[in-house]
């Protein structure tokens, strides 16, 4: 692969006798990380040390190769609105300076490793290794303010969410608010939706301009789902997808205030949006950490042939960093809820944004569907309407969907063991059977 970058430990005390006599042959022998990075240091002092050891780790370690490819001129970086958006490191991986191939070069490895982080700032490098689409400097700069100026406003009255997590009662560590089209929706979702077992208290009626950028959102998202399809299946929609053209008309509104403010590794709820969702996720304000990393079962050996593409273990167990400048949308493509886990990451520091100061404002777009509302699908016996599921920690079953009882979510509430596979047609919607309240009562 092209740009991955990782942080891998360095050692406390740097190797002693550096050779000056050196081959080819010793560039890639068992010298530490520090003797090369000292080696490439004294070479080429207008770099700093993180951009030769991002360099460095695109070469598989070859000293020679990592400079002969930094004699060719650093490609800049661009500013958008207070930020930094770096560029890629491919053309150090792959050329030098006249636009030819780099003598030695490589492609570079897949260098994940359990508890490592890679991090990604290309959009190319983005789609190729992650089941996500970034577009940078997606909205006009003024409009792109005019959203972040009114959603800092809106965010002054957003709450936390509240929920049981094994048996103790949580709050989220961000504040939110819930957006739909009219009055009427928001009715529905105050009294006929669950979430987490419980009822959304906050739920609001779009503000202008969510609802001007959501019309640039649908149409960019649906070029990215096209472009996904033909470029990575084969031109075919993956099994469950829906054919149909993505129209959201919802959105989730969440404000990070301060790097500490965070959400640990989840997959969003498909139960009103179906499987092999799709999901649209605009940044304004701070650029924050978006990490992803692969679900494979425990069980069973560590290979994952799904869609075609084997990962290994140790790769799934590490996370793939994509930093989300201000401005930024990214596409969640309809791999990414049933075999993928995201979070935000809490940040040692970030820089501040102009208008926005410590603050992130993140917008999902979301597409509820009409077979999927809560008239239609099931209902435990709690009387509650049922969560869709996917299997994702054992080999057996994995990857099939089911629905059961999610009162025990709600604080103070038991819930009960209701269980009843999902079944859909080839196009994603749901066979319910006649009967949907009865369930199996265990797994």
């Amino acid at each position: 692969m092209d740009a991955f970058i990782t942080r891998r430990k360095r050692k406390s005390s740097p190797e002693p006798a550096l050779q000056t006599n050196r081959t080819d042959e010793d560039d890639d022998g068992e010298d530490s990380t520090d003797v090369k990075l000292a080696m490439l240091a004294s070479l080429h002092p207008e770099f700093d040390q993180e951009t030769l050891l991002d360099l460095l780790l695109a070469h598989d370690g070859s000293v020679q190769a990592t400079s002969q490819a930094l004699s060719a001129r650093l490609p800049p970086r661009k500013s958008v609105a207070g930020t930094v958006a770096q560029t890629s490191l491919r053309s150090f991986t792959l050329e030098h300076a006249g636009n030819s191939p780099a003598p030695g070069a490589k492609r570079t490895k897949l260098l994940s490793r359990k508890g490592a982080t890679l991090h990604l700032y290309d959009p190319v490098d983005i789609a190729e290794h992650t089941p996500c689409t970034v577009l940078l400097n997606f909205l006009p700069a003024d409009e792109a303010n005019d959203l972040l100026v009114e959603l800092l406003e809106e965010s002054k009255t957003f709450e936390k969410i509240t929920f049981k997590l094994f048996d103790n009662v949580v709050s989220s560590p961000h504040t939110s608010s819930f957006y739909v089209e009219s009055y009427d929706e928001r009715d529905q979702q105050m009294h006929e939706y669950v979430y987490n077992g419980a009822r959304l208290t906050d739920v609001r009626k779009i503000t202008p301009m969510l609802e001007k950028v959501k019309t640039r959102v649908g149409e960019a998202v649906n070029r990215e789902i096209a472009e996904r399809i033909r470029t990575r299946h084969g031109g075919k929609k993956l099994k469950y997808q829906s054919p149909k053209p993505w129209c959201p008309n919802a959105a989730f509104v969440n404000c990070y205030n301060g790097p500490q403010e965070s959400v640990g590794w989840h997959s969003d709820q498909l139960t009103y949006l179906g499987p092999r969702a799709v999901i649209g996720s605009l940044s304004l304000g701070v650029t924050r950490e978006f990490r992803v990393r692969r679900v494979l079962p425990k069980d069973g050996d560590n290979d994952d042939n799904t869609n075609n593409n084997t990962v290994s273990g140790a790769d799934a167990e590490g996370q793939i960093a994509i930093h989300l400048p201000h401005n930024s949308l990214l596409v969640m493509h309809a791999e990414m809820q049933e075999e993928w886990k995201h979070s935000i990451a809490p940040a040692a520091a970030i820089d501040p944004h102009p208008v926005a100061g410590r603050r992130r404002i993140n917008i999902t777009y979301r597409d509820y569907r009409e077979e999927f509302h809560p008239r239609h699908t099931p209902r435990c016996g709690c009387d509650v309407a049922c969560v869709l599921r996917v299997v994702q920690r054992k080999r057996e079953n994995w990857g099939r969907y089911f629905w059961m009882c999610h009162a025990g979510n709600v604080p103070g509430k038991a819930g009960c063991s209701f269980f009843q596979w999902a079944e859909f047609d080839e196009d994603g919607n749901p066979r319910f059977p006649r009967d949907s309240s009865k369930g199996s009562k265990s797994k």
